[in-house]
């Protein structure tokens, strides 16, 4: 199942780790717009930027090009000091101190708690590591020349794996008495702490209880994907032949438990911006599957709010319309409840989103490709009001247990069912590949 690899993982030095480690940090890739891009370049000359998500520059050509750069710099700051490779292979425990953001059940604050480790990659449909989403070939392109050219993994895939009783993440937690290695807040207000294991009967102790755990993907299905054709590459230039892991048969994890109630999944709101009916027009459109209720507009937490309780039992959508003076509950029939025979891909609230409500506001292509996605709440209601879109339907979060009913079925979600919340940070360890 998971076969553990402790690793010599690569960290900042110690002087930046201790007063300059919240510059040079970044979160994972594909959250970063850029503008945000651009400004982490500018924040700090060492910014982990500089080696997962390069700048492109005029009169880039093949070789001579952002993933070049990288490489460059990777090389250039392992020979400088600025980054140092641990002298013992270690496993990582990590936690993530956060404030429950809108768009969750639920409210206060949370510590998602988990471990970086590599682990030995494995082909989907071995029943070993599942996926549950789909991937798109031009993120894949993009994150392939850079392990191409790096042979690195800056940024963590985010796993999950069952541990009811706690005693994985127990053995985890004694660690974390210890004064941690790296402690800071981040640009968002989360505590980011790391620390290390390297005592070998420890190490060994949780090698041998993860050996029996399927893994299921819940962040970075591209990175995921590149590293297996990573791997198909090197085994094809090697022209095969011996058994022996090599550094390119593992990649670089975030491991935490199903069930960490530290662990938050945001809803992924979609705003239209395709021409749609006005809310009687929808109303009439949509009466045949849905039951409707409106709320006015200065009634948002109460109209979120229920929505967030309804959800519990039914499928139930918020909808806002450009120039409305109510936002309005779409809940669904019972008579149009997916029954216990489909698949659980089509029991989501998303899949009934897409295939009940989209696909008949949405039309065209596209439509479709014009919608933005935003996880929080109020931005998706923000976006109506300032006229940014048409209209906004907001759905409850994939309950985790959904998430892994999907994957071990065999299935993908549709696009954008599911964020993570938190995502772990690149650049607090690396795993830098030796052959």
């Amino acid at each position: 199942m998971a076969h553990l690899i402790p690793f010599n993982g690569v960290l900042y030095h110690d002087e930046i780790l201790t007063t300059d480690i919240a510059r040079v940090v970044a979160p994972p890739y594909d959250v970063i717009d850029a503008t945000f891009q651009q400004a982490l370049h500018a924040r700090h000359p060492r910014n982990v930027i500089r080696l997962e998500l390069g700048l492109e520059q005029p009169g880039d050509a093949p070789g001579k090009n952002k993933y070049s750069r990288a490489a460059s710099t990777l090389k250039s700051w392992m020979a400088e000091g600025v980054l140092i490779r641990d002298a013992t292979p270690a496993i990582y425990p990590y936690a993530i101190e956060y404030d429950v953001p809108s768009g969750s059940l639920g409210r206060g604050t949370r510590v998602l708690k988990g471990f970086v480790s590599t682990v030995t990659l494995e082909e989907f449909g071995t029943g070993k590591i599942y996926p549950h989403e789909n991937t798109r070939a031009a993120a894949k392109s993009d994150r392939l020349n850079l392990m191409e050219a790096c042979a690195s993994n800056f940024s963590c895939i985010f796993s999950l794996f069952s541990d009811p009783e706690g005693s994985i993440l127990g053995t985890i937690g004694q660690a974390m008495t210890a004064a941690p290695r790296i402690d800071f807040t981040d640009d968002v207000g989360c505590r980011q702490r790391l620390w290390t294991i390297d005592d070998e009967a420890t190490l060994a102790g949780l090698t041998s209880a993860m050996a029996s755990k399927p893994l299921f993907i819940a962040d970075g299905h591209h990175r995921y994907e590149t590293a297996l054709n990573y791997r198909r590459m090197r085994h094809q230039q090697a022209g095969g032949g011996g058994s022996a892991l090599r550094p390119y048969d593992a990649v670089m994890m975030l491991f935490s438990s199903l069930e960490d109630p530290g662990l938050t999944v945001l809803p992924t709101h979609r705003v239209l911006r395709n021409a749609v009916p006005p809310p009687a027009g929808i109303r009439q459109q949509l009466a045949d599957h849905f039951i409707f209720e409106e709320f006015p507009i200065d009634r948002r937490r109460q109209f979120i709010q229920t929505m967030r309780t309804k959800g519990q039992s039914s499928p139930v959508f918020g909808l806002a319309s450009r120039g409305a003076d109510h936002y309005m509950l779409l809940t669904l029939k019972p008579e149009h409840h997916p029954p216990a025979t489909a698949s659980e891909r089509d029991k989501l609230d998303v899949s009934i989103l897409e295939t009940r409500i989209i696909e008949r506001l949405c039309p065209t292509q596209a439509d479709h490709e014009a919608i933005l996605y935003t996880k929080d709440d109020d931005e998706a209601l923000d976006l109506i009001g300032q006229g940014t879109g048409e209209a906004a339907l907001l759905l409850n979060p994939t309950k985790v247990e959904e998430v892994r009913a999907v994957a071990t079925a065999g299935g993908r979600m549709p696009h954008k069912s599911t964020y993570f919340y938190p995502k772990p940070l690149t650049g607090l360890v690396m795993n830098v590949m030796k052959d």
